[in-house]
């Protein structure tokens, strides 16, 4: 399985999770290919609206380039959502990171899997707010 495909996979299980628990949402699929800024996901409800970027390693980091951070922010700011980046470690549940809680570096970003527990929110605790 190609990382492309995993990277779909990812995002279609977290679309079915929304879904079964009443969220409406869709999956931008190319999201990160298209010169406008979109998510992989954009959920909501009748309250509240989230853009979702999917991140998930088989490592105890994840490094994100300027560019995904800041695509994320641009789309959330225009459409009015919160903007969250969930990741998922090798054998670990999702995890939902928002922008300001996701460590800088000389490069980009890095979201640390240690960090990630004790920063991010589970699924539950996301869609209970």
């Amino acid at each position: 399985m190609s990382v492309k495909q995993k990277g779909s996979k990812a995002e279609r299980e977290l679309l079915h999770m929304f879904w079964a628990k009443g969220w409406a949402t869709i999956r931008s699929a190319g999201s990160g290919s298209m010169k406008y800024p979109g998510p992989d996901l954009l959920v909501g409800n009748k309250t509240r609206r989230m853009a979702i970027e999917c991140k998930s390693s088989k490592n105890t980091k994840i490094y994100l380039d300027e560019h995904d951070v800041q695509q994320l922010k641009e789309f959330s700011n225009i459409f009015d959502a919160h903007p969250w980046f969930a990741v998922r470690f090798a054998r670990k549940e999702w995890l939902f990171i928002g922008i300001d809680d996701i460590d800088k570096t000389k490069t980009g970003y890095v979201i640390d899997s240690k960090k990630a527990e004790l920063r991010g929110v589970s699924f539950e605790e996301l869609i209970s707010y």
